[in-house]
């Protein structure tokens, strides 16, 4: 009898001992909840800071505590500023402005040729740091990205501890500099890597939004263009709180559903999620611009800039194993003024020559030529997949346009072993009068919504 009763106070001790354990965990994780927010999402938004310029400065210390302006060929009538130093800034330069605008505004302005190879590779070594912290990092530019870092806080620390480590990392080992928004959406993120520039962090929490997002301008939320601004103003409504107040519904009538998206982001709702680093943004459309080295006076000269651009389009086209359905052709005038024009294939093509042969046509039947054109745009739009199944018309060339693929099959080929200009165009040989950089490709990924 009294070994059995020992028994039970062994089993009772045990336990005892096991549901005292069990309560610390519950507790360790009630404080872990509480530390670290589980279930609410922490991102990122880092934003180099004067990437350009920055890099420029880095890569040329002669250049560094001076007005600095990366700007475009003024001879190839690209002659304007994309990106700025924090001394030309504060001297009032601005992005867009023409050259010789910002030399007069800044005396001893610096001008200096963009490198695009070097700007491609230290945002792709920005990309490989911030995968450090995640997998879900989501570029939004070449000098931009979005992280999730929402299941990195118990190896890294917090959201503010994690902007910080990036900071410094940047700093140290590509010697540029980040400014970083830390919040609980997108949107939020994004406002607060603009709030403190150069060199900064910035937090935006639930309890501190409503006082630094909703006194600032509705035009610095997201897709508040300058349109979209104006409408507001005429309803009175001109900070995001302000817009944050109206009901939904009045929102949505004024604007549609991008009405009820400008009321979620005011108030905080931002679902949207940020991309694995693998994600591929599914490609809509297939287009190349340019600006002229002259004004183009005749329509044979159009023909032959649509005619080389759409040589890329082609290329972009196979490589990813696209077809056009339809073709969209911006023309802008020595006025600045652009007009758009688009039409469909008789059926979809990969073939430059259909797509530059639509765009001529679209260009003949709607331009004016009140003014000589200045800049052409070439789009293919409307792509489907390449082998998919297609209704062709009863009077298409079947015959005609599997030849003719099966040619530019293997004039791709022979450009691919030896070259883009080993096989080309008569037409094309002389002057196209475009700029002869104008193989650069930069690729601008935008910010994914739902």
């Amino acid at each position: 009898m009294v070994a059995i009763v020992s028994n039970y106070k062994h089993i009772i001790s045990a336990i005892f001992i096991y549901v005292k354990s069990f309560f610390l965990s519950c507790g360790k994780i009630l404080k872990c909840l509480e530390a670290f927010k589980i279930g609410e999402r922490v991102i990122l938004h880092s934003d180099m800071n004067c990437f350009y310029a920055s890099v420029e400065m880095m890569l040329h210390p002669e250049l560094r505590d001076k007005a600095v302006a990366v700007c475009g060929s003024t001879e190839t009538r690209h002659g304007i500023v994309l990106a700025k130093s924090e001394l030309a800034k504060k001297a009032g330069i601005k992005t867009g402005m023409v050259n010789w605008e910002a030399e007069r505004l800044c005396p001893g302005l610096i001008l200096v040729q963009p490198h695009f190879e070097q700007y491609l590779k230290y945002s792709k070594l920005a990309r490989s740091i911030y995968q450090r912290y995640t997998d879900f990092v989501e570029p939004y530019g070449m000098d931009e990205c979005f992280l999730d870092v929402s299941g990195s806080a118990d190896m890294y620390g917090g959201g503010l501890e994690i902007a910080e480590s990036i900071r410094e990392t940047i700093k140290s080992e590509l010697g540029l500099t980040v400014s970083i928004g830390v919040s609980f959406n997108k949107v939020f993120a994004k406002l607060g890597s603009d709030m403190k520039k150069p060199d900064a962090v910035t937090v935006i929490d639930r309890e501190n939004f409503k006082n630094k997002v909703w006194p600032l301008p509705a035009s610095d939320l997201f897709f508040v263009g300058r349109a979209t601004s104006k409408k507001l103003s005429r309803y009175g409504v001109h900070t995001i709180g302000e817009l944050a107040a109206l009901s939904p519904e009045f929102l949505q009538q004024i604007f549609g559903k991008n009405g009820l998206m400008l009321w979620l982001y005011a108030n905080g709702r931002d679902s949207s999620p940020v991309m694995n680093r693998d994600f591929v943004s599914p490609i809509k459309s297939i287009g190349h611009g340019i600006t002229c080295t002259v004004d183009l006076r005749v329509e044979e000269d159009v023909w032959r800039v649509m005619l080389e651009l759409s040589q890329d389009i082609g290329h972009k086209l196979r490589a990813h194993e696209c077809k056009a359905s339809g073709v969209q052709i911006f023309v802008k005038d020595s006025s600045l003024n652009l007009k758009q024009f688009q039409g469909r294939l008789p059926y979809s093509s990969s073939n430059p020559n259909d797509i530059a042969m639509k765009a001529r046509a679209l260009f003949k039947d709607n331009y004016d030529w009140t003014l000589p054109v200045r800049a052409v745009t070439v789009r293919a739009i409307d792509l489907r997949g390449i082998n998919e199944a297609e209704q062709i018309s009863l009077f298409s060339e079947v015959a005609r346009t599997e030849r003719d693929e099966r040619l530019y099959d293997c004039v791709e080929e022979i450009r691919r072993r030896f070259g883009k200009r080993s096989l080309y165009s008569a037409s094309l040989m002389g002057d196209v009068n475009m700029p002869a950089y104008r193989d650069h490709e930069l690729v601008m990924p935008g910010m994914m919504v739902r």
